[in-house]
This record gives C-alpha cells, structure tokens and sequence, in this order.
C-alpha cells in the first residue's frame, strides 16, 4: 500500500474541475427563488416589531417626557408596528409567489432532467 500515492490523488482531487451535479443547481435555483422573500420578510419583521417597542414604550411613558401627546404619538407608532407585523406573512407569501413564477420554467426544466434520468 502507497500512502503517498493515495496523497497525491487526494490532493490532486481537490485541485481538478469538479462538475456541478445537476441536484446541486436545483438545490442553487431554489434558493435563488427563496432569498429574497425571506430576507425581506425577517428585515420587515424585525422592523416593524422594533416600531410597536417603541410605540409601547411611549405609551407607557417610559420614555419620552411623559406628556399626552407622547403617549398618543407612542398609540399611533404601536399601531403601526401592529399593522406592519400583521401583513408581514402576507407581503412574503406574495414576494415568494412571484419569485416562483420568475423561476418555475428552470426549476421544472431541471427537475425533469433530473428525474428522466
């Protein structure tokens, strides 16, 4: 047995052109499709929970100067936050719909390799 021959294969391997896997692409395209709904839906999300915090806390009178108008405006950023909150799923399952419409075609045309082979 030649350990330094099964070396050199080894990090020959890792060298050479490797050939992307046709399950790999589709693995790649599906991602593609799913990024940016995702990433807008937890930045939005995050956003707008941070806003109805805010909101809360003026309302509360744990921050501002105590005064009416800070709990009415501190009402006004919590429903706000609420309203964002609540549409977020809504906003990402359409931003995710069109992403699959915008990839279907390469999706589907790769499955079928995929599965004819």
């Amino acid at each position: 047995m030649n350990t330094d021959k099964a070396y050199a294969e080894k990090i020959a391997s890792e060298y050479a052109p490797k050939e992307t896997r046709k399950v790999v692409a589709l693995k790649k395209l599906d991602n593609r499709a799913k990024r940016p709904a995702t990433i807008f839906a937890y930045t939005f999300g995050v956003v707008m929970a941070l806003l109805l915090g805010v909101g809360m806390c003026l309302s509360m009178k744990v921050i501002g100067n105590g005064s009416t108008l800070f709990m009415v405006l501190g009402i006004v950023v919590g429903v706000i936050g609420i309203a964002g909150v609540s549409v977020n799923y809504a906003i990402y399952k359409k931003l995710l719909e069109n992403a699959k419409k915008k990839y279907s075609a390469d999706i589907l045309a790769l499955a079928n390799q995929i599965a004819a082979e």
